[in-house]
């Protein structure tokens, strides 16, 4: 295994998900301790009783207050810097009221117009003050319009915990409050689902009526995050760490330095009790591994640094949803949870909201990454290629010195793959990520991945499983938010989406007449 000789460096920065608890005086300190215990008491009951906030069988209520000066120098800010400041506000969660409560602008090229002229959004990790980096432009992430004048329809990081150590809401102290292309989100809930009964680790969603400041409430999709120190102690109560992939990053050994990955992952929770530095040595070994070995010492070790059932998995649910903006896609979404009893990776699911084509191109274009001969596997949905005349995603800007591929626009003789992929762009702007290109290269990884494809396929599509969520969440949908979405575009999302779950789209084609690379 090649490794680079180590070369001193000063101490990494303390990581940025540290609680901390904020300095107040000793009277409001008790009050915030006492609301918080109140909080988490009706929490607990909620969980017993089976309707907390995560629960999709109702659309749930959130409110969000805080001062209009704060909001625009937060503003102010981000249109200067590009930096995605902290402020504080009251917030309501099916009516339990939260003060003091971190808030602030969640995402990156969806943040777009809201910036400045030449104003770059910094990188989505989370730190406590960002960062003034600039970061290569990124994809359209299907977060839709936004604009300073409508709040409401912003994509938010609400953190119950920033301010006041401890406070939580049902067992979560972070939730992101998403944005879509769609008026219901249905793809990003139904993809999350599908997930779900893929066995691949993820977020849970929730709908929910969302308003600032006394707004016009707006119908959101509202996910928990794999950034919360609760919802890691929730899904590995044993020792580990997880790690975020930055969207401006990529895959490749950086040699033994930690400092040299900080702009590249961020370690974001660590139950370990070790260093910053001792924190990123699994992933080092990891990204050395994987990038350093040879073919055979990649086949025959592969199963000892990472968890093989559960990535391949991982990428046969990707296409499922035909999620083009995953792992190896432009956007580079996903973390990486080390175990420390098995010493083995798994990948966690993250950012699906273009899913099933976002719901904003009239169908899927993504699904099938390159089997044997560059066509996705027999049995996989999504084979198909772009609607006719589709432009690439706004923004989709290649870095310096790169080129859009020939054709992207979906033109006659275009392709959507990326290298690698099947459908999706993945593998193009910001993709091409080692792992996935390693694995699909070896043939027993493959077979492993196609066979996956297939299963899942069955189990999940074939079962009528992801259709009967799909329904419940319509007909609950058109019961307690038509006043918030037309029902007659519900029942349209919805109805363009079920096409998907069957792999009847319009816009697909039989795989062997679709142009692939």
């Amino acid at each position: 295994m090649m490794t680079n000789p180590a070369h001193d460096h000063g101490p990494l920065p303390r990581r940025a998900r540290t609680r901390r608890l904020r300095s107040t005086a000793a009277g409001a300190g008790a009050l915030a301790l006492a609301a918080s215990l109140t909080a988490c008491t009706a929490s607990a009951e909620a969980d017993e009783n089976g309707d907390g906030f995560f629960d999709t069988s109702t659309v749930h209520t959130i409110s969000v207050d805080y001062d209009e000066a704060d909001y625009q120098e937060m503003l102010d800010a981000f249109a200067e810097t590009g930096d995605k400041d902290w402020i504080e506000a009251t917030v309501t969660i099916d009516g339990e009221e939260y003060d003091d409560v971190g808030l602030r602008l969640k995402g990156n090229s969806s943040l777009r117009g809201l910036s400045g002229d030449g104003a770059t959004a910094d990188s989505d990790t989370d730190t406590d003050t960002d960062t003034d980096t600039d970061t290569a432009p990124q994809p359209d992430e299907g977060d839709g319009s936004v604009s300073a004048d409508d709040p409401a329809g912003l994509p938010w990081l609400i953190r119950l915990d920033k301010y006041v150590d401890g406070q939580e809401h049902d067992g979560r102290a972070d939730y992101v409050v998403r944005g879509n292309n769609s008026e219901t989100s249905l793809n990003e809930a139904v993809a999350l689902k599908v997930l779900e009964l893929s066995d691949v680790q993820a977020e849970q969603a929730s709908y929910a009526r969302f308003s600032v400041n006394g707004s016009d409430e707006q119908l959101r999709l509202v996910l928990d995050l794999p950034d919360d120190d609760l919802w890691n102690e929730d899904n590995y109560p044993d020792e580990g760490i997880t790690y975020k992939a930055d969207s401006a990053g990529d895959w490749t050994y950086r040699g033994t330095d930690a400092a040299d990955y900080v702009d590249a992952f961020e370690a974001e929770y660590d139950s370990t009790g070790g260093t910053d530095d001792e924190a990123y040595e699994p992933l080092i070994e990891f990204l050395d591994f994987v990038n350093n070995t040879t073919d055979e010492e990649f086949a025959e070790q592969l199963g000892d640094y990472l968890d093989v059932d559960a990535f391949a998995r991982y990428l046969a649910a990707q296409d499922l949803v035909a999620n083009q903006d995953d792992i190896d896609g432009p956007g580079n979404n996903a973390y990486l949870h080390y175990d420390v009893a098995t010493g083995l990776m798994t990948v966690v699911a993250w950012d699906q909201n273009l899913s099933y084509g976002g719901l904003g191109g009239g169908g899927g274009f993504g699904g099938g990454r390159a089997g044997e001969g560059g066509m996705p596997p027999e049995g996989g949905p999504g084979d198909g290629t772009a609607p006719e005349g589709m432009e690439p995603p706004e923004g989709m800007e290649p870095p310096d010195g790169a080129e859009l591929p020939e054709n992207l626009d979906g033109a006659d003789g275009g392709t959507q793959g990326g290298a690698g992929r099947g459908g999706g762009m993945a593998g193009g702007m910001g993709g091409d990520n080692a792992l996935v290109t390693r694995f699909l290269a070896d043939d027993d990884f493959a077979a492993a991945y196609e066979s996956a494809t297939q299963e899942l396929t069955a189990s999940v599509y074939e079962s009528g499983d992801a259709q009967e969520y799909l329904d419940d969440l319509a007909a609950m949908l058109t019961d307690e938010a038509s006043d918030l979405v037309d029902a007659d575009t519900i029942a349209s999302e919805a109805d363009d989406l079920a096409a998907q779950l069957t792999g009847s789209t319009d816009q697909q084609t039989d795989p062997a007449s679709s142009a692939t690379s």
